[in-house]
Formats: C-alpha cells, structure tokens, sequence
C-alpha cells in the first residue's frame, strides 16, 4: 500500500479521537489544593513571622554552583531547608560550593550530582538517587542554563537547538521527574523556573533570538504546568530575572552593553544576586501556598519601557 492510501484511514482517525481532559483540585479540606492549617495561636509576633516564610524539606537545585543558583540555595537553607541537592555539570566548582554551605548550615545534609539536564534517563536517575539520599523531593529550583548572543541570521541549527535543549527541554525534564516523585509522596511541593526579562520582550543592544525565545517558552511550559498539577499540591512559578551582576556580564567587552542596560534601567543599575532570593523564598514557603502559575519580575523596572 502507498502512504497517500493510508491518508484517508488517518483522517478519519481523527474524527473518532477523544482528547484526554485537565482534572482541576477541589479545593477542599480532603484535596492537596485545601487552606493552610491556621497558625497557632500560642506563637508570638516574631514566630508567626518565622512560620510564614519557613520552607520545609528538601530541594533540587539545578545549576547550584553557578551565582545565582548558589544564593537561592543558602537562602532555603536560611528559611529552614532540610536537605540540598545540587544538580550542575562542573563536579570541581559544585565540591567547593557544597563545602562552603556545609560550613555555613552543619545541620543540614547537603550534597552534589553531576547531572546532564538534557537527558531524561540520567535526570530521572538523579531525582531517584536524590530521594534516596535526602528522603524526599519537596522543592526544584531551575537555574541550570545558557545564553548565546549571535544575530538570527548567522546562528546554526545547533546553536538554535543547544539553547532551547538546555534552557527549555532540561527544565521540563527537570520538572516532570521531580512532579513524578512529588506526586507518589503525596505531599505535593513547589517547582520554581527561571525565565527572564528576555522572555518579556527583546533585549537591546545585543541579539539573541534563541535565549529569548527559550525564556518565553519557559514562562508558558509554567503556566501549563500550573493548570495540570495543581490537582497534586504541586505549585509551579517562576521567576525572571533582569540584568544580574554575575560574571556572566563581566568583562570590558560588555562594558557599552552595560552602560546601555544601565541608562534604560529606572534603577539605573544591575541587580545583586541576593535581591533575587526574596522571590525565590516566597515561591518557596509557605507565604507562597496560594500562588501558582505567576512570573515575578526582578529587574529594577528594565521591562517598563
């Protein structure tokens, strides 16, 4: 038989299918979606004040040895966490990373895997071995990614496609594998992208279309997410960060690219690691149980023009 004369077949295939359906929470008391316990009252001010921003279990942090991804774990550690995994490609960087926030936090267990975000069998391996160790998966933070800066018409289809692989494909991995273990403990827990303000709109003076492009899919990838594991407990955000101090834009080579993101900044300067961790404890802890699929803008004012 010849593939135009298994069309029709196909066709007609079409119009028997039944599309699988979205099941939405309840929101009750019995659901994974239900109000928070009230606090209780024997607590003074500063106590409900602790409880509110407390984050509790463990973590996955993906690209943990880099800048940002190491601030956001000190500051779980700071607001409670119990155990840290880093997931990152750089076993001599992350070692020395680890050590140091083990100094810092004595009693929390803190370890590191190398782990190639892009594969699905090596990330779902990491998430297994990572429940093994710390005993559960509570929250995933995903820093873990890369820019390419080359104008559209010069940039190869592995550019393109490494940008989107790493930046894109390896968040949702990162999230389905961490969802799966989330939902077999049925506990639900916090899942937290790291988008940006190139997924907002595009960045000016330097090209790059596939980082850009990468970041937006990020925000919808969070969004979907939201709607189909709230019925699981499971939160799903992200953040998008603006021009970050981190050696990321260093150098004199970037030194009129900066001035220019500095003139156009109402702030008139580029974000410090720790003004990012805020957001990141909100989505968190427990002040965050009724957020979800939200993007919070930390940029000084970058995207108001």
């Amino acid at each position: 038989m010849s593939p135009s004369a298994s069309l029709p077949t196909e066709r007609d295939a079409l119009t028997s299918r039944v599309l699988p359906q979205m099941i939405l929470s309840k929101g009750d008391e019995t659901s994974l979606t239900g109000p928070p316990i009230p606090v209780a009252t024997d607590l003074n001010a500063s106590g409900r004040a602790r409880l509110r921003f407390g984050v509790q279990g463990n973590a996955v942090v993906t690209g943990g040895a880099g800048t940002l991804g190491f601030a956001a774990s000190r500051a779980l550690l700071e607001h409670g966490l119990s155990g840290l995994m880093i997931f990152d490609v750089d076993p001599a960087h992350g070692k020395s990373k680890i050590q140091a926030l083990q100094d810092e936090f004595p009693t929390a267990k803190i370890c590191f895997t190398k782990v190639d975000i892009t594969d699905d069998i090596a990330v779902s391996a990491a998430i297994d071995d990572t429940t093994k160790t710390l005993g559960s998966v509570d929250i995933l933070l995903c820093f873990a990614g890369v820019v390419n800066c080359t104008h559209a018409i010069d940039m190869t289809a592995a550019e393109w496609r490494r940008t989107l692989d790493i930046n894109l494909t390896g968040s949702f991995l990162c999230a389905q594998a961490a969802a799966k273990q989330m939902i077999k403990q049925g506990t639900g827990g916090s899942i937290v992208f790291t988008a940006s303000i190139s997924g907002h709109r595009v960045n000016f003076p330097q090209p790059q279309l596939s980082y850009n492009v990468s970041k937006s899919a990020l925000l919808m990838l969070k969004s979907s997410l939201a709607a189909e594991w709230a019925r699981y407990g499971i939160r799903v955000n992200s953040i998008s960060p603006g021009y970050m101090d981190t050696i990321l834009n260093e150098g004199d080579g970037l030194a009129e690219a900066r001035a220019i993101w500095a003139s156009r900044n109402p702030m008139g300067r580029m974000g410090t690691p720790s003004e990012l961790t805020g957001a990141v404890v909100l989505l968190s802890s427990s002040a965050g149980s009724y957020i979800t699929g939200t993007d919070i803008v930390v940029d000084g004012g970058q995207v108001v023009f």
